[in-house]
C-alpha cells in the first residue's frame, strides 16, 4: 500500500507499507492491503505502519481522517510526530503539549488585553457623549 500523510502545510510522509494500524474514535483498527475500501475518523493516538522493508515506524497523531482506496492509504491529520519508542512519543508529547500550553497562554493574555482596552474606549467614548 501506498501511505501518505498530509499535514496543513506538507506532505510528512509518502511510503510504501505492508500494514498500518491507526485509532478511531471507537477503537483501534489495522488496515492490510486486500482490505476493502474504507474510511475513518481518527482520534488522537498513537499511529503505526510496518514498511515495505519490515520496519515498524511510530507517530502520534492528533484528530484527522483516514482514506484506504485500493492500494493507497491516505490520512488527513493537523498534527503528527515521528518517535523511535513509545517512551520517546511520550517525551516529544509532552514537550509539544508545553509549548502549546505556553502559546495558548499568551493568546489569552493578548485577548485579555484586547478585550481590556476595547471596553475601556468604549467608556471613554460614552463620556465624551
Amino acid at each position: 500500500m501506498k501511505l501518505r500523510i498530509l499535514l496543513p502545510a506538507e506532505v510528512m510522509l509518502e511510503e510504501e507499507v505492508t500494514k498500518v494500524v491507526a485509532e478511531a474514535e471507537n477503537g483501534s483498527f489495522c488496515l492490510l492491503p486486500h482490505h476493502t475500501d474504507f474510511a475513518a475518523t481518527l482520534a488522537p493516538g498513537i499511529f503505526t505502519y510496518t514498511t515495505a522493508a519490515g520496519d515498524e515506524a511510530l507517530l502520534a497523531m492528533d484528530t484527522g481522517a483516514l482514506i484506504k482506496q485500493g492500494a493507497n492509504v491516505l490520512v488527513s491529520t493537523r498534527n503528527a510526530i515521528r518517535a523511535e519508542d513509545l517512551d520517546r512519543i511520550k517525551q516529544v508529547v509532552e514537550k509539544q503539549y508545553q509549548v502549546l500550553d505556553e502559546r495558548e497562554k499568551m493568546a489569552r493574555a493578548a485577548s485579555a488585553r484586547l478585550e481590556a482596552d476595547l471596553i475601556r474606549r468604549f467608556m471613554e467614548l460614552n463620556q465624551t457623549r
